[in-house]
């Protein structure tokens, strides 16, 4: 259904998506070429693609690198892939790593240990990374590796606690690609889609140092009671499995920076929302939280602000998840907005958007895969309409379905980047 209130949340969140594509945010960042030797590029995540796209163009075309210095791999999600010379782009599994992530992150670990001191390795990473470069520690195969993330993901376990158990069962993450590429010097460049945009945390920090420990991997695992593989126990106590720590001189020619962050996107929306007359009300972009719990305190927070009279849009950014209760389709955003639509009963003048700014919420990995989901005050007259009970749908973790049958899923396809969750709450006169 569209309406002048999709309309322009929609526009929103486009706005978010482009201010952290790689074709705005990267350039500035990448750094000068070698004098000699070659450039290796390797990229993975949902923005692999582009980013590694715009890198070979920024290189070849603005700074006359010859084609035969330069050398790479991305390996991006199922559709996410762009076109490329020099460096190959594969597609692989996310969220749950495949066969093909396996094959490409053994040839990218090939490329890494083949740079020698004249060489520069530059890294570029996005949300996803952790799925497609997948290099399983000896002893763990990767059905066992499959099998523990599906199990993560159903558990209500924020990115940082799935990602230390990652650090510890890899041959990539945690510090250990620049183990690989060491002694060249490596130059990362990372769009976050993390809260508090951590280094250690986007895409399990390959090339940086690595405060968590096997003993906090553990204890992710006990947290959420989670049954796991025998290889995998048998790993998370091998002390071989540790990741490189702070001072280890295999950082000593690797650098890191943010070439975008949900900060930048959330700077450049609430432009737009104030450009249209509304006020703008930031409650975070670091937001982390049960979906349907945040969007009680969210909808409290909108009714507030309908009842004081405000013209206002609520903004809000971060990754929450959603405890698997049952075996429904969605994902956080989707919950979020389900759950939201609950709360704010009916109200009038008020509308939203949830979704992933990388075009993917939940879903079963394709690229048509659903962003999030609109709702406003005819959301819930309409589903009764259609006998649809949404207390039903967010009980079976079932939102998809939900929206699917109201036509208010959001779907923009591959977006090529990722900075975390959007969502837009607008109050406006009833």
């Amino acid at each position: 259904m569209t309406t002048p209130h999709r309309t322009f949340l929609e526009g929103l969140f486009n706005s978010a998506v482009a201010a952290a594509h790689p074709r705005h945010c990267l350039p500035p960042h990448l750094p000068e070429p070698p004098p000699s030797g070659r450039l290796i590029i390797l990229a993975a995540g949902k923005a692999a693609g582009a980013m590694a796209e715009i890198a070979e163009r920024h290189y070849r075309n603005d700074r006359g690198v010859a084609a035969h210095r330069i050398d790479g791999l991305a390996v991006t999600r199922h559709g996410y892939a762009r076109p490329t010379h020099q460096i190959r782009v594969i597609e692989a599994g996310h969220p749950v790593p495949d066969a093909a992530g396996l094959a490409a992150t053994a040839d990218t670990l090939s490329l890494a240990d083949s740079a020698d001191v004249n060489d520069l390795v530059v890294v570029l990473l996005s949300g996803g990374a952790s799925a497609n470069w997948i290099a399983p520690a000896a002893g763990i195969t990767l059905a066992e590796k499959q099998t523990l993330t599906r199990a993560l993901l159903a558990s209500g376990a924020s990115i940082t606690e799935i990602n230390t158990v990652r650090k510890h069962l890899s041959r990539i993450k945690g510090g250990r690609l620049a183990a690989r590429i060491h002694p060249a010097r490596s130059v990362t460049l990372a769009i976050s889609d993390v809260p508090g945009d951590d280094p250690a945390v986007i895409g399990s920090g390959p090339t940086v140092s690595d405060p968590s420990t096997l003993t906090d991997a553990r204890a992710t695992l006990a947290r959420y009671r989670l049954d796991v593989p025998a290889g995998i126990a048998s790993a998370l106590t091998n002390p071989a499995n540790e990741s490189p720590k702070p001072g280890n001189p295999i950082f000593t020619r690797a650098s890191f920076a943010l070439a975008a962050r949900p900060a930048d996107a959330f700077d450049q929306v609430a432009a737009a929302v104030r450009s249209a007359g509304y006020d703008c009300v930031l409650l975070g972009n670091r937001i982390e939280g049960e979906a349907r719990a945040v969007a009680a305190e969210h909808a409290r927070r909108a009714l507030e602000l309908r009842a004081q009279g405000r013209r206002a849009v609520l903004l809000s950014g971060g990754e929450l998840t959603v405890t698997l209760r049952s075996g429904g389709r969605g994902g956080p955003n989707q919950e979020y907005a389900l759950a939201l639509a609950i709360a704010l009963a009916d109200a009038a003048g008020i509308a939203a958007l949830a979704g992933d700014t990388d075009g993917i919420d939940g879903g079963s990995g394709r690229p048509d895969d659903p962003a999030g989901a609109f709702i406003d005050s005819t959301t819930l007259p309409r589903a009764r309409r259609l006998n649809l009970d949404p207390a039903v749908f967010l009980d079976a973790n079932n939102s998809t379905e939900f929206f699917e049958k109201l036509g208010d899923l959001v779907r923009p396809g591959p977006t090529c980047t990722n900075v975390s969750d959007f969502r837009a709450i607008l109050v406006d006169s009833p």
